[in-house]
């Protein structure tokens, strides 16, 4: 550790025993560590453990699953002691956390078969290690000290899971300017993979969302000791259908603290204003958790509207709490579940739709128990009337706005209400609703709910990239004018132009889009118009692979409950389905037809629910690589159209692009905007609209309306930057790049990095071209380039020598990255706080297949008339990182065929595997021959690790025995064998990992 660094611990020690932690320098290792806990634990159950009973509870309590470990942290468990008598006991003061002992700890060395760890600092809540902090000096990488983090900690047999810290809780990162916190999880959602789809990482806020970086800020802050408790039991939600632990975001904690306050003070009602995207869903739904323990409440009801209830959401509720929603609850379980005083009924999940049934004294339901001599629901529901009661409405600005709401304030007149929205209800948008055939005005939010309780909007998500910036590119068809405000272009121009433009902006369909239409009408002239267009673009250019295109309505009439009720808010297709009904059903019917061919189901207009989630879930497909999908390439969509639907709450982060033919305004703008911007990685760098009606004054109202308190510099922090200012960014970042290499003695040719000398060389080249590949990435998706703009950004960086640059990079930062994870040896660390983003160099459209479809082109046609040269090949093979493991053979093989040699793609493709198949078989007989191993028994050993991705050491000892060597001698063999066979091991598991290996590698 440098002495910066032990200079940083030891004042977060001094700051933490300020906050009335106990210093505890006497533990230092995991005898210590244990004997604290044993002592703590004695003390909080009031027993004394024999050394017998001690071992066993550790046996029992220790568990390499964090899940598991988080739940027995945070419940009531048994024991049996030696004499047969039970033991209930917790790990620490479940009823009030505040009242546990926190102790920090530092420089904690852990030694387990296969880890050697130190640690920082550590907290301790009655003995339990719950918090671990890692100090890094200024300057350090915080990202890549958090994947540092999560590499040790995924280490097989670490201390984490052989060891009490394996109640760890969350992992703190900073350099103390720095500060980013995350929770523990088990592998499978605790790391930082190739796609670079990283797990949450936070940093501690202010309640008026400043952020709080600063270590001190920090401490004082979210590591004050009740602060902490409430962090770990109140704050963190276990989701126990997918075994993992969520941490609540610092705005999702002050919205829930503040309804809860409101609650206890019972002074009125409130409303939550929190972007989409942000989480509104945990957010309500921990708040009406959190009352359970409060005893004046007699209920509370977490309201939702039927619309969101469809599978997707269903789900999301069901993960923070089994089992909590009923896919159809019907009207007489709801209100037997309020008036039941079971506590499992204290909190209730219910539709909006369901309630107001309950309500109403004039509903089906309720006059046909009156006919049948019954007391209706609402006369059974009398005795809550004078009781206090909670109502927490999801998404507020649905179907409460009228009769619902003013039935429940009016049937429990000691309610209080809480609403969230994404998009509050102000006087500029407010707007008109029918209601039991009678106009009514609806009123603002402020209005609904009184009093505002916190506030997170899209500008606050932004800034802390909780979502993306918009790059708004307003069409012109003439390449100069965009259209007048509200005029419309002929429908086959805006095909011409999302054609044109789709691969571009989809970062060549690595992402997928949303056309929001006018009318049922035009959703069905566009089906067909895509359908005529795409024809005719593959008769024009054969190497044209159409789009996946689908559409969804509402089908007019006859349709079943659950699609009726989903088109309550689909007030502009209800609209449209009053006229021709029936040719929009065959329409619709024709559609769906359609995909059934393309997809091979079997969808029915009758059942439309199904084929609307089939829709939903084939976008969401856009997540996985083709060669990953039953049938390649015809599983994902494209390009979805649509009126009303997927504008609101439908969340895909592979959804990049809404292109827009109709008027949008206010909330509806914001809502179908945020369609496109959640957060992925930097190939996704913002939510691209392109807008097909000249709306920029409805855009800049909308921003102004829903920016909150920094509405002056909304524009600049909402809308990316325009692209003369990346052009710009991108010259500045390729002259810093010459001039880097300049001062190499270098001129700056991608041929002169491998000329590079020593390791801080090549990781300032690293660093450097980084920064032009990611505004290289930003430009390829923009679609507003004029003509100039394009030609300037081909002079500043030509496509080959891009290429040239990419394949340099790819290939310096393999070598940097074996060092970084090669285990002993000197580290130089700024290689070991490089982070590579292989993500920005991996094409969505150059896959294995694109390559052999290229080099069978390659030898199809005579020199000089295929589509690219042997050098242009290896050069495109070479710039991208999903080849990283096969370059080298793909290269081999194209060098050793003949241009013009007439070889078809299956031939290519079967070549390819013979000549993989024959230099793989001479590699391992070059092996065996140096180990003197039979080249046969070598191969099945190889084949049977690669097929079980498990290094099984009883059969390496088979391998060996035949070569009767004494145990030295064996030792040796082996440890010089593995020298060799590990990495081979590992390039032809193509990055999967195999079990077992770590061993020799450490």
């Amino acid at each position: 550790m440098t002495s910066s660094e032990r200079f940083l611990e030891n004042e977060l020690i001094s700051k933490l025993q300020e906050l009335k932690y106990s210093y505890r320098e006497d533990i230092r290792d995991r005898a210590t560590l244990e004997a604290n806990f044993r002592d703590k634990f004695q003390q909080l159950n009031h027993v004394k453990l024999t050394d017998e009973e001690f071992s066993r509870l550790l046996e029992e309590i220790v568990t390499p699953d964090v899940f598991s470990a988080a739940q027995t942290l945070r419940t009531r468990n048994s024991f049996t002691r030696q004499d047969g008598t039970p033991l209930n006991y917790t790990l620490v003061n479940l009823d009030d956390w505040c009242k546990n002992t926190f102790e920090v700890i530092n420089q904690l060395r852990i030694s387990t078969d296969y880890s050697h760890h130190r640690f920082d600092v550590i907290l301790l809540i009655n003995g339990v290690p719950v918090v671990q902090i890692e100090l890094k000096t200024l300057g350090i990488n915080p990202r890549r000290a958090i994947e540092q983090v999560i590499e040790y900690k995924n280490d097989p047999g670490n201390g984490f899971t052989r060891t009490l810290l394996c109640f760890m809780q969350l992992f703190v990162v900073t350099n103390r300017d720095s500060t980013y916190y995350f929770a523990n999880n088990n592998a499978r959602h605790f790391s930082f993979n190739a796609d670079e789809r990283f797990l949450p990482i936070y940093q501690y806020a202010a309640p008026d969302n400043t952020k709080l970086t600063g270590l001190d800020d920090f401490a004082d802050t979210f590591l004050a000791k009740c602060t902490l408790g409430h962090m770990v039991s109140r704050y963190m939600v276990l989701v126990a259908s997918e075994q993992k632990l969520l941490m609540m975001r610092p705005y999702q904690i002050y919205a829930v603290k503040n309804i809860v306050k409101c609650i206890d003070e019972n002074s009125g009602n409130g409303y939550v204003w929190h972007t989409t995207g942000s989480g509104k869903t945990l957010t309500s739904f921990k708040a009406s958790t959190l009352l359970k323990a409060n005893s004046a409440i007699e209920k509370c009801l977490f309201v939702v509207d039927r619309k969101d209830l469809d599978r997707q959401t269903r789900e999301e509720f069901n993960r923070f709490q089994e089992g909590c929603v009923e896919e159809n609850t019907n009207t007489g379980a709801l209100v037997r579940r309020m008036l039941s005083d079971d506590a499992a009924d204290k909190v209730i999940v219910c539709t909006i739709q369901k309630l107001g049934l309950a309500l109403d004294e004039n509903s089906k339901r309720n006059k046909s128990r009156e006919k049948r001599g019954l007391a209706t629901y609402a006369e059974q529901l009398e005795a809550l009337r004078e009781k206090r009661t909670v109502f927490i409405f999801d998404e507020c600005h649905r179907s409460q706005f009228g009769e619902n709401h003013e039935a429940i304030k009016e049937f429990f007149p000691k309610a209080q209400l809480f609403g969230f929205t994404g998009t509050p209800i102000f006087e500029a948008n407010a707007s008109y609703k029918q209601i039991s055939g009678e106009e009514k005005t609806l009123k603002t939010t402020q209005d609904l709910f009184q009093q505002s309780l916190h506030e997170y909007t899209i500008t606050h998500a932004i800034e802390d990239r909780n979502v993306l910036r918009f790059h708004v590119d307003y069409y012109k068809p003439d390449g100069k004018n965009p259209p007048k405000q509200g005029e419309t272009l002929a429908k086959r121009a805006i095909v011409d132009g999302i054609l044109a433009k789709h691969d571009a902006v989809t970062g060549n369909r690595k992402f997928n889009a949303i056309l929001a239409t006018a009318s049922i009408n035009d959703a069905i002239e566009y089906h067909g118009l895509f359908e005529q267009a795409q024809a005719e673009k593959h008769q024009a250019e054969p190497t044209f692979m159409p789009l996946n295109i689908a559409a969804v309505f509402s089908p007019p009439a006859d349709v079943s409950a659950d699609v009726r009720q989903l088109q309550d808010d689909l007030q502009q297709e209800k609209q449209d389905n009053q006229s021709d009904p029936e040719g929009k059903k065959a329409a619709l019917k024709a559609i769906i037809a359609g995909y059934n061919s393309r997809f091979g189901t079997n969808h029915r207009i009758e059942e439309f629910d199904q084929y609307y989630q089939d829709v939903q879930q084939r976008i969401k497909d856009q997540q996985f690589p083709n060669a990953d999908l039953p049938k390649k390439g015809r599983e994902k969509l494209d390009i979805t159209i649509v009126v009303d639907m997927l504008l609101t709450g439908f969340d895909s982060k592979y959804l990049n692009t809404l292109y827009v033919d109709k008027n949008l305004k206010h909330h509806g703008l914001i809502q179908a905007f945020s369609r496109t911007n959640r957060v992925l990685n930097d190939t996704k760098p913002y939510g691209h609209i392109l807008d097909f009606r000249g709306q920029q004054d409805a855009v800049d109202a909308a921003i102004a309306l829903f920016s909150g308190a920094k509405a002056d510099k909304a524009r600049e922090i909402w809308l990316a930057d325009k692209a003369p200012v990346v052009i710009d960014k991108l010259k500045e970042a390729k002259q810093a790049l010459q001039s880097f290499m300049r001062s190499q003695g270098l001129a700056g040719k991608p041929e002169d990095v491998a000329n590079l000398r020593g390791d801080d060389a090549r990781v300032a080249f690293v660093e450097a071209f980084k920064k032009v590949q990611r505004l290289q990435t930003q430009l390829d998706q923009y679609t507003d380039l004029t003509p100039e703009q394009t030609s300037a950004i081909q002079t500043i960086l030509p496509k080959d020598e891009l290429c040239a640059f990419r394949g340099q990079y790819l290939e310096t930062a393999q070598r940097l990255r074996a060092q970084q994870i090669r285990p002993g040896g000197e580290k130089n660390e700024q290689v070991d706080q490089l982070d590579f983003e292989f993500v920005l160099f991996a094409s969505a459209t150059i896959d294995y297949d694109y390559i052999m479809k290229l080099i069978a082109d390659f030898s199809a046609k005579k020199p000089g008339k295929a589509t690219m040269s042997r050098e242009q090949l290896i050069g495109l093979i070479a710039a991208d990182s999903k080849f990283l493991d096969e370059r080298d053979n793909i290269t081999e093989y194209v060098m050793s065929l003949t241009a013009g040699e007439g070889l078809d793609e299956s031939a290519i493709r079967a070549g390819y595997q013979q000549f993989k198949a024959a230099k793989a078989a001479s590699e391992l007989a070059d092996l065996s021959a140096r180990h003197g191993l039979p080249a046969g028994a070598l191969q099945s050993f190889v084949d049977g690790v690669l097929a079980r991705r498990i290094f099984d050491g009883e059969q390496l000892t088979e391998l060996l025995a035949p070569l009767d060597l004494g145990w030295k001698a064996r030792t040796q063999k082996e440890l010089a064998l593995m020298a060799e066979l590990v990495p081979l091991l590992r390039k032809r598991a193509g990055g999967r990992d195999i079990s077992g290996l770590q061993a020799y590698e450490d």
